[in-house]
């Protein structure tokens, strides 16, 4: 058994580096910010140390057959509700945010998994390499791999309003529809039209103009 020294400082260590992952996070006002790697890291090192050195005490007892890596495998699978409660469906925009800080929860009890079985050096550079990849790969993903999202049109009619007249005049400008997402509500129908890329400011206005005269039509929104 190692000294209670050690648990503490494999503790303190793993709570440190989720830390040095919750940084980015924070910085960008996620859901699950600093507190919560520094939370989930801590966890995962317990779990180990308690999956490694909790049941010294009995092993060797006759009929008693115990795995050890039982606990620690289920902060993997367990960690599954946290990420899946920082990952966010944005119905209007229909995007879906918050991947990335469900991976770096799953990479920091990793980290702490690392950390609790005593394999420093894995978990430090693991964080490392996750703090390169959150913070300093993001500004280049979005100066060189990122592409241009095409433009939106959303539209919010009554039903004096028909669907057809409304595609008439945006098919009548020539703009090429990507994607039709109709909402049904209470009022009236929301209807958003996602157009083809590349397609110019001065067209997207002059259908804005156009659609607003539509009887039954009372809003019209541009997104770029």
């Amino acid at each position: 058994m190692i000294p209670d020294s050690e648990f503490v400082a494999r503790l303190v260590l793993a709570a440190i580096l989720g830390g040095v992952v919750g940084i980015d996070r924070e910085r960008h006002e996620w859901a699950a910010g600093l507190r919560t790697h520094m939370l989930v890291c801590l966890g995962a090192a317990l779990a180990m140390i308690v999956s490694a050195f909790g049941f010294g005490d009995i092993l060797g007892t006759p009929a008693v057959v115990l795995d050890r890596s039982r606990i620690a495998a289920q902060v993997i699978s367990g960690i599954g509700f946290l990420g899946a409660g920082t990952i966010i469906f944005l119905e209007r925009e229909n995007i879906i945010r918050g991947l990335t800080t469900a991976a770096g929860l799953w990479v920091v009890a990793a980290v702490g998994l690392a950390v609790g079985a005593g394999m420093y050096l894995a978990g430090i550079a693991a964080t490392a390499i996750a703090w390169v990849t959150l913070a300093l790969i993001k500004p280049l993903e979005r100066r060189y791999l990122a592409h241009p999202r095409a433009p939106r049109l959303r539209v919010l009619f009554d039903s004096s309003a028909h669907l057809s007249t409304i595609e008439a005049v945006i098919g009548a400008s020539g703009l090429a529809i990507r994607q039709t997402l109709l909402r049904r509500g209470a009022d009236g129908d929301d209807v958003e039209w996602v157009l083809a890329e590349g397609t110019a400011c001065g067209d997207l206005i002059r259908v804005v103009d156009a659609l607003r005269v539509i009887p039954g039509v009372r809003s019209v929104e541009q997104r770029s």
